[in-house]
């Protein structure tokens, strides 16, 4: 088959899951001009570890990995399948780093939240693949392109983050103008992705203030480096969707590859 496009987008808030928006339209429409994966492989902001792990279980949980949110929410299951041949391959792929197979750690709410729009029949393999906090942003980068070659096996590789993700600033009215800092962080990620300019989301941090408020943890910001790290000389990159929800929570997605 062609290769796989490689995706990156923005989760906002868990409620996303239950409550349509223009976010949750945006990623069913783009899953079905997607071509169909054998595999998923997610990257999410909410699962860290010290040390690379990946996904083992046979049938990994729906993991809850929120509080404060209606009942509802913490009802919603998606009973996907794992992929302990795909996390094997990842192993491969990305030896000699020591990958650490973890069946205890299922799919949390920054896979499912996704996922339950793109492919709501669960049925087809999901694996996850951890983000080490020892890791500086280029050791990130430089790892999660070794996993290009996935592509060409019919892997989606999506990674969940936000790159505006501030929730010590969140308004708590969803129809707030966003501020100043965080539309501008916004725009400047989406021009450095559409001019390749990858070096300077690597060190992101060198925008300044800007960049403290939009990202002031990594964890949201990571997942975007992994999904650029799959750009091959020559290709195409897009956001075809951007917007910023509660004033500090930026809902920007960004494709690599054509469809």
């Amino acid at each position: 088959m062609s290769s796989m496009p490689a995706l990156f987008l923005g989760h906002g808030s868990p409620m996303n899951a239950i409550e349509p928006g223009e976010a949750t339209k945006f990623w069913k429409t783009l899953a079905a001009e997607l071509p169909r994966p054998k595999a998923i492989l997610c990257i999410s902001a909410h699962w860290l570890t010290r040390g690379t792990c990946v996904t083992t279980a046979l049938h990994p949980e729906t993991i809850h990995d929120f509080g404060g949110f209606p009942r509802a929410l913490h009802e919603v299951q998606y009973p996907a399948p794992g992929s302990p041949s795909l996390a094997q391959r990842i192993q491969q792929l990305l030896s000699p780093v020591a990958v650490l197979e973890d069946s205890q750690w299922g799919l949390d709410h920054g896979t499912w939240s996704l996922l339950l729009h793109m492919y709501p029949e669960a049925d087809i393999p999901v694996v996850q693949l951890s983000l080490d906090v020892k890791l500086r942003n280029a050791e990130h980068y430089a790892l999660a392109s070794r996993l290009q070659t996935l592509r060409e096996e019919g892997v989606l590789i999506l990674g969940s983050g936000n790159v505006v993700h501030n929730l010590q600033l969140l308004q708590s009215a969803a129809a707030s103008p966003p501020p100043a800092w965080a539309l501008e962080f916004e725009t400047i990620v989406k021009a450095a992705i559409l001019t390749g300019d990858h070096q300077a989301l690597i060190e992101y941090h060198r925008i300044g203030d800007t960049a403290r408020l939009a990202a002031p943890t990594s964890e949201h910001y990571l997942p975007l480096l992994y999904v650029l790290a799959q750009q091959r000389p020559g290709e195409a990159a897009k956001v075809p969707f951007t917007g910023i929800e509660l004033g500090t929570i930026s809902m920007l997605c960004a494709q690599v590859g054509s469809i």
